[in-house]
């Protein structure tokens, strides 16, 4: 495996230059840096992170905690925060905690040990206080997509409420007076406000939210599909849904085909995300566009300035898109009745 030493003799300069070149510490001439690359290049040059770390106190990496990399919502996400930090010199470790307490505060704790230089941190389960402890202690933290009480760190969040009003509204503008709202674990950052989105739109209408028609657990297939089956086994099931993520909307849809339903015939349905399979379902699922890439790529950014002493926003919110393809409709004349 080639070394500096074999870099520098290969480029006609000295292991210094090299090392100095590598750390963004020096301007060379272009010719010199030039030969620089193509000795990298040629000799398939990787740097000893952990000689650059005892040197620098730095290791040129950063932890990325997702509740699950399987989820199309984090992978994109992951991605776009894996190009922003290859940009910056930055390798990232990522780690899927699957919702799980303790792995949380394990990433945490590898940050205050010092394995990584930063953490960006997202989670999908309400705090009871431990991971608000933590992050008090750290330095270089940043909290992407979900919220923490009681810590003061730069954040990066869409415009929940925003959202599931528009996604709501939409609704009610093609006749539906009689709506259900599917979302995730109560006492969730996303999950509070996009339910206060929904009932704001309720409101705005005359419409009334029914507490039976208003079911939280988690964003989950298997938690759309146990509430859908509950609502239409009501005295007045719904006319229209609002699934508080795509993922739920996947298990009503699946529901309310065990049912003998379908949408948006017999119910319509409306997300909040828009991953990727959300246009090539059938029919295709009308839904609350989020724009995960830049969530990514801002919360690197931020990130980025707290590792290098600089100020980076207290709260970025990004706007929401509703996009809409085949899963509403109108409500039937039967359904216009009971509703």
């Amino acid at each position: 495996m080639a070394n500096i030493h074999d870099v520098a003799q290969s480029a006609g300069v000295s292991p210094t230059t090299v090392s100095r070149y590598l750390n963004n510490r020096i301007e060379l001439p272009a010719p010199t840096a030039a030969r620089i690359d193509a000795a990298i290049s040629e000799l398939d040059y990787r740097p000893n992170l952990l000689a650059k770390r005892l040197s620098t106190g730095k290791s040129e990496a950063i932890g990325l905690v997702t509740p699950e990399i399987g989820n199309p919502f984090f992978t994109e996400l992951a991605a776009a925060v894996e190009d922003e930090a290859e940009q910056h010199g930055y390798a990232v470790f990522m780690s899927s905690t699957r919702g799980d307490l303790a792995r949380e505060i394990a990433s945490l704790k590898r940050l205050n040990d010092r394995h990584v230089d930063g953490l960006i941190l997202m989670t999908n389960r309400p705090d009871d206080g431990a991971l608000a402890r933590l992050i008090g202690d750290a330095r270089n933290v940043v909290l992407v997509d979900e919220d923490i009480p009681g810590v003061e760190v730069p954040r990066i969040f869409v415009e929940n409420e925003a959202g599931a009003h528009a996604a709501t509204t939409h609704l009610i503008s093609q006749g539906h007076r009689n709506i259900a709202m599917i979302g995730g674990p109560s006492g969730l950052f996303s999950v509070s406000e996009r339910r206060a989105g929904f009932e704001r739109a309720m409101r705005g209408a005359g419409l009334v939210a029914r507490p039976d028609h208003l079911l939280l657990g988690a964003y989950t297939k298997e938690f759309g599909r146990a509430a859908t089956t509950a609502l239409m086994g009501s005295s007045e099931p719904p006319t229209a849904i609002f699934a508080a993520s795509d993922y739920i909307a996947v298990g009503v849809m699946q529901a309310l085909q065990q049912l003998g339903l379908s949408v948006p015939d017999d119910v319509s349905l409306i997300g909040f995300d828009d991953m990727p399979f959300a246009e090539l379902i059938a029919p295709g699922l009308t839904t609350i566009r989020q724009p995960v890439a830049q969530m990514g790529r801002l919360g690197f950014q931020a990130l980025f300035a707290l590792m290098n002493h600089a100020p980076a926003p207290p709260l970025t919110r990004l706007p929401v898109e509703l996009i809409v393809r085949h899963s509403v409709a109108a409500p039937t004349k039967k359904d216009r009745k009971t509703s």
